[in-house]
């Protein structure tokens, strides 16, 4: 059995992973509300199938994912600086 734990949700997505009872999630999904485009395309080359998913999201909007993403990962440190208190950190106070 599985359930949805949300990582990050806004008023256009919702970022989330699937949780099993036995184990560790290792996938992580985006759910897009009204995306302004997107494109799902399947083409075959030298007998190989090559399918590829391309959605427009607002800049602001992939901001706001990623910032939550760094955060939830605690990846501020691999992206520059100093891991501690500072904005992005998960222990920052100033959300």
């Amino acid at each position: 059995m599985s359930t949805k734990a949300s990582i990050a949700a806004g008023d256009k997505f919702h970022l989330y992973n699937e949780e099993l009872l036995s184990s560790e999630p290792r996938s992580v999904f985006l759910n897009l509300e009204k995306p302004s485009s997107y494109e799902i395309s399947k083409e075959t080359f030298k007998d190989q199938i090559i399918e590829s998913l391309t959605v427009e999201i607002l800049s602001e909007v992939l901001d706001e994912i990623a910032i939550r993403w760094i955060k939830y990962r605690k990846l501020q440190g691999a992206v520059g600086g100093p891991v501690g208190l500072e904005w992005g950190s998960p222990n920052c106070p100033y959300d």
